[in-house]
């Protein structure tokens, strides 16, 4: 018996989501109507599908944690009900939003798939139909009765990359995403190309939702020349619990005594710092150089392979949970997501 596959598009706003109105000319953000009236073949898929507008709707540079409660909310109260959802964002953020989305639904065994464009969908030669339309194929794909993709992923010109994975690359091509450090889910020429082996297996356990985040997190991103009160000022932040240290090649960093001391001071203080690398690919390996041997010495941990979108979510979600510093320390490195390769 064949039974319809539904699909929930959720929009939260971007460029993807704009159209030309015809009267004046000018964009506006689209509706459920309007969707197919742009994208036609859209009625022509064998899926059932529906929309689901945020009000306000957002530009992603203001997306923020309680944005994610949001969505993770709106998936989570329709999980039952759909087959897949496709999350339409905004480019600037939409990294960020995959890698928290990805902590936020645990035992996640449908597919999350954001998408967005470089170009408005009202505009002529808009990169958001093709988008659009195949983050809705994928987002329906099944194997027996199985979701083919069962985890939240980024779809953008041509390529299926996973969520906790990606950085925005490209301010202008239509290729705006990359993952330096994992390989595509899937490739999409005439056919969509899955490479099965490195997609997330379901568990078939009950999705449990997250919504409770804490901030109280920074980034420090390494300069010659940084100041000891700039490091300072950020170290010294009421609150803080945790700092993502942006280290250079494999995790190296300066050995000056009082960068060394201001790090050791904070971390006697309770304070998690996580050592991710500048570059968009590769891995820390503290202890490779001299020059990471003391930051090793000193207690700061290993954020492996891990990219600083994802390393802020997951700090975020451990926190939000409750858990102390010793617990979050253990499982940023630990891969839960299949979010860093832990040599």
């Amino acid at each position: 018996m064949y039974t319809t596959i539904n699909i929930l598009i959720i929009y939260t706003g971007g460029t993807i989501g704009m159209v030309r109105d015809k009267q004046t000319g000018s964009l506006h953000p689209v509706n459920g109507t309007e969707l197919y009236e742009h994208i036609p073949i859209l009625g022509k898929l064998d899926y059932g599908i529906e929309f689901y507008s945020f009000d306000p709707l957002l530009d992603s540079s203001n997306m923020n944690p309680g944005h994610w409660v949001e969505l993770v909310s709106v998936i989570a109260d329709n999980y039952e009900k759909y087959d897949g959802f496709v999350v339409l964002h905004g480019s600037d953020t939409m990294a960020y939003t995959a890698s928290a989305l990805s902590f936020m639904l645990e035992n996640l065994n449908k597919p999350v798939i954001l998408t967005g464009s470089q170009l408005p969908l009202g505009m002529i030669r808009s990169d958001g139909r093709e988008n659009l339309i195949t983050a809705i194929e994928i987002a329906a794909a099944q194997q027996d009765e199985t979701p083919v993709v069962p985890e939240v992923a980024v779809y953008f010109e041509n390529k299926l990359l996973r969520g906790n994975r990606t950085f925005k690359y490209n301010a202008e091509n239509f290729g705006a995403f990359r993952s330096g450090n994992y390989p595509p889910l899937a490739e999409v020429g005439i056919h969509i190309k899955y490479n099965h082996n490195a997609i997330l297996k379901p568990n078939f356990k009950t999705l449990k939702a997250h919504i409770t985040l804490d901030n109280n997190i920074s980034i420090l991103k390494l300069f010659p020349g940084i100041s000891r009160a700039t490091v300072e000022a950020q170290l010294g932040t009421e609150g803080l619990k945790a700092v993502i240290l942006e280290t250079y090649g494999s995790g190296n960093a300066m050995t000056d005594d009082w960068f060394l001391e201001l790090i050791r001071l904070a971390i006697s203080k309770g304070i998690i710092v996580l050592n991710v690398t500048q570059c968009k690919a590769g891995s820390v390996e503290i202890g490779k150089y001299q020059t990471s041997q003391e930051l090793g010495r000193i207690g700061v941990i290993s954020g492996y392979d891990i990219t600083t979108e994802s390393a802020v979510a997951k700090l975020m979600y451990l926190f939000g949970t409750g858990l102390g510093k010793d617990e979050v320390e253990k499982l940023m490195q630990i891969s839960l997501r299949g979010e860093i390769t832990v040599n």
